[in-house]
């Protein structure tokens, strides 16, 4: 969380992040702290079978129950990022969508964002509808008018495709301004697709 703020993908109050825990739990950032301070105290445990708090002494984030949604919908997934960086953020508020097809690295390690429809945020609606969009082979999603989401193995994973993420949106953005697009092919995207066997 203190690297997402200190690389400017988040808000001193914006985003959470969350990972299963050995023992099968969910650690999840708390609610009503500072994200660019956090520290082990601030990380909230909550039970992955039945949602229940084992830190009540602790205000859980309002997006607790869109990750338990996702952890019980995908088994391969043990670690999610939620934040609001500027320029991937800006997508969620157009129709554009980003394109992760201008650089191998990025639609190798994302392929293709979701779109998720608006559900008003912390609502048990918002929680089932990402995770009935981010199924596999999805890793990350733009979350209408709110902000994107990533999936990963680790919280290291995670955090890696969003912060990509953000970069194939800057990326976007200038090679809109620039002009004559060269895109990989359809050919280098099944390549790439094969290689990471997607």
């Amino acid at each position: 969380m203190r690297r997402l703020y200190r690389q400017r993908l988040t808000t001193t109050s914006g985003g959470n992040v969350s990972c299963l825990t050995s023992d099968g739990n969910m650690a999840i950032s708390a609610s009503k702290l500072d994200k660019g301070e956090l520290q082990p105290e601030g990380v909230g445990i909550v039970s992955l079978y039945d949602g229940h708090s084992l830190t009540p002494e602790l205000n859980l984030s309002i997006e607790t129950g869109l990750h338990l949604a996702i952890y019980r919908a995908r088994p391969d997934v043990k670690a999610i990022v939620h934040a609001h960086p500027v320029t991937a953020t800006a997508f969620c508020a157009c129709t554009m969508p980003i394109n992760t097809s201008l650089t191998a690295e990025a639609y190798a390690l994302l392929g293709v964002p979701v779109w998720i429809p608006y559900a008003l945020m912390g609502t048990p609606e918002l929680a089932e509808l990402v995770a009935s969009h981010l199924q596999p082979p999805a890793v990350c999603g733009l979350m209408e008018n709110h902000g994107v989401i990533t999936l990963g193995a680790s919280l290291l994973s995670a955090f890696d495709k969003l912060e990509l993420l953000e970069v194939a949106a800057q990326q976007t953005v200038l090679v809109k301004q620039i002009g004559n697009l060269h895109e990989l092919t359809p050919e280098r995207l099944a390549e790439l697709d094969r290689f990471v066997g997607r």
